[in-house]
């Protein structure tokens, strides 16, 4: 898993570690983003229903790593999104146990910290570099739970 707040550099380090052969699955986020704009749609839905996007993605390319014993590298996963629910208090705790249950995923996370340097705007990640703080601060959160 390397998750961190948006523009940590997370999906570079993913790429360059496909460009060695490792598996991965992308960020859930940035593709429903894409996938509504193309549609002319905003960019995202309720932040509940964004959420409730990102898990069934992530749920989604979770089981599709099952076919491999090789290692798979996570951009963001389940967790981020029940943390996100969470936050909205979109989810209960029992809901979420279930779902760190069915889901497991190695224990160790690498977490990214907000890097001001590299931090840049493109067309999905229209955060602040303060957002991305606010971010990176609530992912350590639900990982440390």
């Amino acid at each position: 898993m390397i998750t961190g707040g948006p523009g940590a550099g997370k999906t570079t380090v993913l790429r360059a570690l496909a460009e060695r052969g490792y598996h991965h699955v992308p960020d859930s986020a940035r593709m429903i983003i894409q996938k509504r704009k193309a549609s002319g749609l905003s960019p995202r839905p309720s932040p509940d229903q964004f959420g409730r996007d990102i898990l069934r993605m992530d749920i989604d390319g979770y089981r599709a790593t099952s076919i491999t014993d090789a290692p798979v590298f996570f951009d963001r996963g389940i967790v981020d999104a029940l943390g996100m629910l969470d936050q909205q208090d979109a989810i209960s705790l029992a809901d979420t146990e279930a779902y760190m249950k069915a889901f497991p995923y190695h224990e160790m996370v690498f977490v990214m910290p907000p890097w001001q340097d590299i931090y840049t705007n493109d067309a999905e990640r229209d955060q602040t570099f303060s957002e991305s703080v606010q971010v990176y601060e609530s992912v350590k959160q639900w990982y440390a739970q």
